[in-house]
């Protein structure tokens, strides 16, 4: 009897996928809503970015450099390497 506990309480990695899988839906829809949100947002301030510098004095070339290096980090690549 007791071999059948414990056997029913082991958690086990298809017993997780199957209690999460259900909400992976929701999950994927929450992520990718608030993660196309940062991105807007991301880009809009690239444009302020770039349109303070020029306002500022600098030539419109460098200011595009310096704006796309500013807008690497909103890169999903770079936003996931800094979780870690």
């Amino acid at each position: 009897m007791q071999d059948n506990v414990n056997e029913e309480m082991e958690v086990t990695p298809i017993k997780i996928f199957g209690i999460i899988l259900p909400s992976l839906p929701t999950l994927m829809f929450k992520f990718s809503w608030n993660f196309l949100r940062f991105k807007r947002n991301a880009k809009k301030a690239g444009k302020v970015f770039r349109k303070e510098l020029v306002k500022q004095g600098l030539d419109k070339q460098t200011a595009s450099e310096l704006t796309e290096l500013y807008m690497k980090s909103s890169q999903i690549k770079n936003y996931i390497q800094t979780l870690r």
